[in-house]
């Protein structure tokens, strides 16, 4: 999975998601200790692969990028699988950060930034 057309923002990506899982693993494992397993495994693969974006990416912006897509993905699963409000304003900040995550990423002067 390292071939020519993986970007660090591909790591980076495949990293936040894996930290959503992490997250989610650790919120189910309050009540089911088997998730303990999922939680390291998201967790290894999460830093390992921001630990290889980061070859390519600034600390800065690959470490907000990466807290974003998880802070987002922990609130649509959060709602989705737990039951937690959205409110109007929750939404709307959620897209802010968003909007800044994409500002992060154009305005980022990374090796590979063309990807």
């Amino acid at each position: 999975m390292s071939g020519p057309c993986w970007t660090g923002w591909h790591w980076l990506v495949l990293a936040g998601l894996l930290e959503i899982g992490f997250a989610t693993a650790l919120k189910l494992e309050q009540t089911r200790p088997q998730f303990l397993y999922l939680f390291l495994i998201c967790a290894y693969f999460s830093f390992d692969f921001l630990a290889r974006a980061l070859k390519t990416i600034p600390l800065g912006t690959a470490y907000a990028i990466w807290t974003g897509i998880g802070s987002v993905g922990a609130v649509a699963v959060g709602s989705l699988m737990f039951g937690e409000s959205l409110s109007l304003l929750r939404l709307a900040l959620l897209g802010v950060l968003v909007a800044a995550l994409i500002g992060l990423k154009l305005s980022s002067g990374s090796k590979d930034a063309q990807a």
